[in-house]
Order: C-alpha cells, then structure tokens, then sequence
C-alpha cells in the first residue's frame, strides 16, 4: 500500500483492491492507528487472488476468541494500606481511562455511579452509544446492528471489577454482603462490546482496539482469548503491540484451559497475561450422608432449605433413560420422575452448564442435588445461584458419595448451606481451570505473567439476562483476574504517569509473591501440591509493593523489534506483526534471552552455556542492590556480574548478565530457580524456569 496516501485515498486504495478479488464484497472495516488494513469476506479463491495483488501485504483469516468484589480490595491489601487511600480518593485516578473489551455493559449498575466524580477527563476523545455518565464515559459496539448494552453479562462483570464505583450493600442473594468496588474506583471506564452470541471476531476486536487507542484509553483490559498462532497471525497480539507501543497497557486472561502443560493464550510479550487464584473466601455447603460421613461442598442457593432429616439419595445413573454413557450428566430431560421424586441426585459435571443439570433435577422432582467433580475437574469448586439445595464437590468427596450410593438401596443424605466464610486458609491457591505454561509459541518467555484473584468473584451484572433482576454475580475464571490486575494498572499509571507499560507490568511482576506467610510455596489446587512458575508466572499479585518496586525492567518498542529479529522475522512478518517498518541488522546478533523482561525462561537441549542480558532503571531512592540466586536443581549452575548494582539517582539504568552452565537432563524436564535484586527495603524478584526438551 502506498505510505504517502490520506486516510482517504487509503480507503479508495482498499476499495479498488478488494474490487479486483470480488466484484461483491464489502469492508466492514477499515484500520489506520494500530494497522492498515482492511476487513472482509472472502471465499478461500478470492482471499488467495486479494492476497496476490500489488501492494497487499498479507490475507490473514478471520480468528474467533471466546470468552475467558466485595472480599478482593482487603484480601489485596487495598484497605490496609495508610497511604493507598489518599492514592485512591487523588484527582490522577480520575484521570485514568480503562477501556474494556469484553460483551458490553449495563449502564444503569449502581456501580457505574458517578458520585464525587469531576468532568471527565479533557484527554477522551470517544463517544458513547448507550446511556453514560462521568463514570462511563464510553461505549462502543463491533458489529454491525446492534448496540453496546450488555446482555450477557460477562463485560458488567469484568468492567466493575476493574474500575467500579463503591456500592454498600453489595450480595448475590444474601452471599458474599459488603461494600463492592473496582479497584480502581475512580477510574473512567469506556466499553468497547465486541463479543456476541457466536464468539469474539478478530476483525471487531481490532477495530476496537484501534478506537481505544484514538479514544485515549490508558489501560486496556480483554478477558478474551483465542488459542496461539504465530504473532503477525494474532489480532490481539498485533493491535497489543501498537497499543502498548502508543503508551497504552494491554492486560489479557491467561485462559481457561489448566491444568493442562501449554494450554496459555495471549503470550506476546508486550502483554501483560494473567492467571488466576482464589481468595480467602468461601461458599460451603455442607453434605451429611446417612452412613455418618460428612463432605463440605460449596453452593450459592439461598431458597427454602432441606429439612436436617435425610432424604433417599439416588445415583443419576440409576435415575436415568439415557442409553448412553451419559446417564451421569443430569442432561435435558434425561432423567426419570418416579426414579427421582423426593431425592437428592448424584449429577457429575460435564455436558451442560452445572446449573442446567439442577434445573433438571428438580423438573424430575428431585429435592436436592450432589455436583460430583470428576477427574477433569479434581478438588476445583466453583460456586453456582443453584435453584434447589445443591452442594458441588471434589472428585475424591463425589466418588465416596457415589460408593455409599451404590453400596445401600436405602442411601439417604441431606445439604445445608453454610452462607459465607472468610479467613480460609491457604489463599491464594491458583485455580485448577487456570491455563499453564510453558509458553508454546516462545518457550523463551515465562508465561502467565502474574496471578490474580479469579475464583468466585462478586461484581456486577447484566438486568438482561437473569429474571431475578440481579445487580451483582459471582463467577470465575481468568477472566475474573485479568480486570483485577488491568485496575491495579490503572492505580500504578496514577501514582507513576510518566511509567510505560513495560515498568507498570515489571512493577507487578517484581512485587508479586510466591509463598505464604508460612513460608511454604502457593499450592495448586490440581494437583494439591506446590506451584511453579508455569502455573503462577512471578507469583501473585501485591499491588501496595507494586506502588513502589524500587527497580523496573522496562522495554521499548525497539526492545520487540530485536525480540522478534531474534525470531528470526523477517522485515515482511515485522510489519505484519507491529504495522511497523523494522529491519533487522544483519551484522548484529540478537538473542530472545536479551529482551528486557522481568522473568528468564530457558529452553535446553544440550550441555550448554547461555548468557541472559537485563538492564534495571531505578524508580526510587538512590541505593545499593545485591543480588541473590536460589535454585532447585543443581543441572544447571548460576552466575551474575556484576552481584552489586549501585544508583545514585531516579531513572538511572545498570545491566547485568546471568550466566547459566546447564548439563544435559532427559527431554521433558523442568526445573525452577529464581533470582532477587535487593536494597534492604525493596525485593525485584524475578522466576527462572529451566526446560529440557
């Protein structure tokens, strides 16, 4: 395409070349901030010809991703802190503008109030097509016909997570009652509905981005994600870059596809990618059999409750006509009255929603249902509005349940709720369903970045989609996470504005922690046993000590260029991948180990020697740091020159160089260390994860 044309002639040049390809084709849109380009619809034979003409860089297919507080501010420490709420009730929060990407929004939240808000900020340069006020400044829709409300549910949740306004009195049906708040409560928000009813399209997600980017939105926050593919074929990671290039940081879920190795999304390194973890809060709901045994499940049923008498306990499996094998699931119309009438059921999880299956038991006449995990889903609960006395629990508590079950034709049970605890140790435990490293794409980048509070989340809520008129709701996943460290960011970029996202994510990462107070390492809830950093990245997020890290890893878009030089890019795939011109320098030699991040992961094959540059900017007083270096394996030996930094000023930047001497270990290996700058007061901590392959 030629450089030199306006906007204008840009949108005339896309016409003509679309023309050549298909006489009836149309754009839906156009891209100029963070791309340029054009999207459409296309037939395989047509995309291949609009890719052959003069000028046309690529034809990338259309992706589609899918869908990804009250307790939170305190377990985070955000009410602890003296100094912090003078931070939160300071004039440079309302200054920050998050934009959220996600299923829209439903403006009239009370936690969308605008209370004690001044005008919104001269920066924001966006409209808004619904109802907006001086806390929703913004909201757009990507697809054409439709508007920006939110009738799913998912963008409420995840927008008033980052940003809400406080609201007293916040429960979902008398569970988890307290002062709800974003966290960063006086931070604008602007919606951007991308995501609809058949998924999240790559061509509206980046358009979006793109007016996000125009809008003047500090922070951008997208609970969304797609698989992996290479960086020049992924739309987040391609807009992620103009943006974090333009000053804006771009936070992104992990996904939901843990406990499985490799399952992570979103990995470009100029993403901040994010897991999650549980808080010190639960649902039980416990379950007594008549055999004397006693299980603690967890539910968020608040209807009439069982009588403490047992009633007869059945087996969906033996309640149901289901001829195949999933008499078990508690499916649609599956399961027999006369088998059911007046008892608790045994449902495993799996095959539709959890809720649906109670929905089942009780048109049956069942009283009562057991959500049984199976081996899927381990020890993992997640509390559901159930409507009928529920109680889910683990798989080891589900298949005793089941033995009893089988083992007494007069088996009986009862379920009672036990409302809401808080003070549940340990916490944080990352989250069964919390996508995993290593990084498929670039083994040599750690990911997830950091972990987040994502396990039975309260936030706001959709009135389009629950009858019983909901204004708040508890969910999970790592879309629940994401928006929580996206408003940590937005707290960050007000107290250090002149900070780049790379310094803002560093801050984050450096300052996460990996232990509990004990001393024993954040367990995964999986596997019962102790995380890594495959599971948890740098650790969990603690954003009073993120306010002040003492040093930042920072990274500028050269540092990407030399990152995807050392990838072997080529000017061609560079500009595919940053809308940017880039060439890399044939008489240097770059190295992925060398980009600036705050974490080192190395992939080895061999017996090897392999150097790691970093390069810290002091962002607090003048100091001296010493490094120490810890490791769990002794395959690999660990040097650092120099082991002691000195800065005597603000912004001032020393390098260092690790050094790692590994020796040969089976394919498949992994191995952690971990390496800590410190000057007495501040801790920069960084994970090193080690993969034989």
């Amino acid at each position: 395409m030629p450089e030199t044309f306006d906007d204008d002639h840009h949108e005339q040049w896309y016409g003509s070349s679309l023309k050549t390809a298909s006489e009836s084709a149309d754009m839906l849109y156009t891209y100029s901030t963070l791309i340029h380009g054009f999207s459409t619809r296309l037939s395989a034979e047509e995309a291949e010809s609009l890719e052959k003409q003069p000028g046309v860089l690529s034809v990338t297919p259309e992706t589609i991703y899918e869908l990804h507080t009250t307790r939170t501010p305190k377990f985070l420490g955000l009410e602890q802190s003296e100094a912090l709420p003078l931070l939160l009730a300071s004039e440079s929060v309302s200054e920050v503008i998050v934009g959220v990407l996600d299923t829209g929004a439903w403006p009239e939240l009370e936690s969308f109030n605008d209370k004690g808000l001044g005008p919104v900020p001269s920066s924001w340069k966006g409209t808004c097509e619904v109802e907006c006020n001086k806390k929703l400044i913004g909201a757009r829709y990507f697809l054409k016909g439709y508007e920006a409300s939110d009738d799913d549910g998912h963008g409420s949740h995840t927008s008033t997570t980052t940003a809400g306004s406080v609201v007293s009195g916040a429960n979902l049906f008398g569970f988890a009652s307290g002062s709800a708040r974003g966290m960063a409560p006086l931070a604008r928000v602007a919606i951007y509905k991308v995501c609809w009813l058949g998924g999240c399209f790559g061509s509206d997600i980046l358009a979006a981005m793109e007016k996000a980017v125009e809008d003047g939105v500090h922070v951008m926050s997208m609970s969304i994600g797609g698989g992996v593919s290479d960086y020049y074929r992924d739309t987040v990671a391609i807009g992620a870059f103009s943006a974090a290039a333009g000053g804006v940081f771009v936070s992104c879920s992990a996904g939901n596809g843990g406990p499985s190795q490799g399952s992570l999304s979103n990995v470009a390194p100029w993403i901040t990618t994010v897991g999650a973890g549980t808080l010190d809060r639960s649902f039980p709901a416990y379950v007594s059999l008549g055999n004397g045994r006693n299980f603690t499940g967890t539910s968020l049923y608040s209807g009439k409750p069982l009588t403490n008498m047992l009633v007869p306990l059945v087996n969906a499996v033996n309640a149901s006509d289901d001829p195949s094998s999933s008499g078990n699931l508690c499916l649609s119309d599956s399961l027999v009255a006369e088998k059911v009438a007046g008892k608790i059921v045994i449902c495993d999880r799996g095959g539709s929603s959890r809720v649906q299956k109670g929905l089942e038991v009780k048109r049956a006449g069942g009283v009562g249902m057991i959500l049984a995990n199976t081996e899927l889903n381990g020890e993992e609960l997640v509390a559901d509005a159930h409507l009928l006395p529920s109680s889910a629990v683990g798989e080891k508590s589900g298949d005793e349940i089941k033995a009893y079950a089988a083992s007494d034709p007069k088996a009986t049970a009862t379920i009672v709720s036990g409302g809401t605890h808080v003070g549940v140790e340990p916490s944080p435990v990352v989250a069964a369903f919390s996508s995993r490293g290593p990084n498929l794409v670039t083994p040599e980048i750690l990911k997830p970045d950091v972990i987040g509070p994502g396990v039975n989340i309260l936030a706001g809520w959709t009135g389009a989609i629950d009858t019983r008129n909901v204004s708040f709701n508890i969910i999970s996943g790592t879309s629940m996470s994401c928006p929580h460290v996206s408003g940590l960011a937005a707290l960050i970029k007000a107290a250090h504005q002149d900070w780049s996202p790379a310094a803002i994510r560093s801050a984050l990462m450096t300052t996460a922690y990996t232990a509990y107070k004990t001393g024993s390492t954040i367990q995964d809830l999986a596997t019962g046993r102790a995380a890594t950093p495959f599971d948890y990245g740098a650790g969990h997020v603690n954003p009073i000590a993120a306010l002040d890290p003492g040093l930042v890893y920072d990274a500028t878009a050269e540092d990407y260029f030399a990152f995807l030089c050392a990838l072997n890019y080529t000017s061609e795939l560079i500009k595919r991948a940053t809308n940017k011109a880039f060439t890399c320098d044939s008489s240097k030699k770059y190295s992925l180990g060398d980009l600036n991040y705050p974490s080192f992961s190395l992939a080895l094959d061999t017996a090897s020697v392999v150097k790691y540059s970093r390069t810290l900017t002091n962002v607090g007083s003048p100091g001296t740091y010493k490094v120490e270096l810890a490791s769990e394996t002794r395959a690999v030996k660990m040097s650092v020159e120099p082991s002691t930094l000195t800065f005597g000023q603000e912004k001032e930047k020393k390098s260092y160089t690790v050094t790692f001497t590994a020796t040969s270990m089976p394919s498949g290996t992994t191995s952690f260390a971990h390496l800590e700058w410190s000057d007495g007061k501040h801790v920069v901590h960084s994970p090193i994860a080690f993969s034989w392959v």
